[in-house]
């Protein structure tokens, strides 16, 4: 990394931290979420959990609060791993609308530099913010029951790392056309809105009909969200069939709560989830380079 990158890429993780309005503004949709799964969501996946096992089934009810507790928060590293990367490189339209841009400009300092900072400091940032939430969500399964190998928790960890670099891509993608703070923010109310739906966080894409379950297949965030479902709840489900568990009822869960996902019918293997991700990841960013390379935009009236 060239050392003006790295001065602009600390300016940028600088600048986002101590600007309480973005900082706050990337904890609201972990906070929303975290407040829905604990007071209602748990408890509908609770007893959607119950209702697959054969009546009077005893077994230690850590299990249950386990894969309650995998779900809720391998959803929630979904959503936040993306939305966060929206709210970080608010920036980005920040030094658009100040006119910062225009003095970064006519420094020494190339253009392909000044957009790849914004790109590095929004994914250090959503990848910063995203493994405290994942510490918290590993304290609280150890808690409640804890089923995870230590390459769950690696794996996990290399999921909110492509998970972030998925949502920074998007987000530099789509902030490259923004001129203001108002269309970003617009922008931002919508993909915290619709993403956790159409990526499967917020309800289990098994629950949608036939028809948008399919047409959920084809977004790459779908495969991503899938990937931390199963190293968050695979160990608890192997522990679900120690327990004598059904077998025939544990391959239920994991379609429901698609921790195995399906395209047309054939089942997707974790290696083809990743190379879909990253495959994602590889095209988002390279348009995005293009873009600031070739597109030749007009000037922001500033403040």
């Amino acid at each position: 990394m060239s050392n003006s990158l790295l001065c602009l890429v600390k300016r940028n993780f600088k600048i986002f931290f101590k600007d309480k309005g973005m900082f706050l503004s990337s904890l609201i949709t972990p906070l929303i979420l975290f407040i829905l799964y604990v007071t209602f969501l748990a408890n509908v996946y609770r007893d959607s959990f119950e209702a697959q096992l054969p009546a009077g089934f005893d077994f230690d009810k850590r299990i249950i609060e386990g894969f309650i507790g995998g779900f809720m928060f391998s959803s929630l590293l979904a959503v936040c791993t993306v939305t966060i990367a929206f709210s970080a490189s608010l920036l980005m339209i920040q030094d658009k609308y100040k006119g910062t841009i225009e003095d970064l400009t006519i420094t020494p300092v190339k253009k392909s530099v000044i957009s790849m900072s914004y790109y590095i400091s929004t994914l250090l940032i959503s990848v910063f913010v995203c493994y405290i939430a994942m510490i918290v969500s590993l304290i609280y399964l150890a808690i409640v029951g804890f089923y995870l190998s230590f390459g769950d928790v690696m794996l996990i960890a290399l999921d909110v790392i492509l998970l972030s670099a998925f949502g920074t891509s998007l987000a530099c993608l789509f902030n490259f056309f923004f001129k203001t703070e108002g269309q970003k923010a617009a922008f931002g109310v919508i993909v915290n809105c619709i993403y956790g739906f159409i990526c499967g966080a917020y309800m289990p894409i098994s629950q949608f009909g036939a028809g948008i379950g399919k047409a959920l297949s084809f977004f790459p965030g779908t495969y991503g969200t899938s990937l931390v479902h199963y190293h968050f709840m695979d160990g608890v489900l192997d522990e679900m069939v120690k327990a004598n568990i059904p077998i025939e009822a544990v391959d239920k869960m994991r379609d429901n709560f698609d921790v195995r996902l399906s395209f047309f019918g054939h089942t997707v293997p974790n290696y083809m989830s990743y190379i879909i991700l990253i495959g994602s990841i590889i095209v988002f960013t390279t348009i995005y380079i293009l873009l600031n390379k070739f597109y030749k935009k007009n000037k922001v009236k500033h403040a």
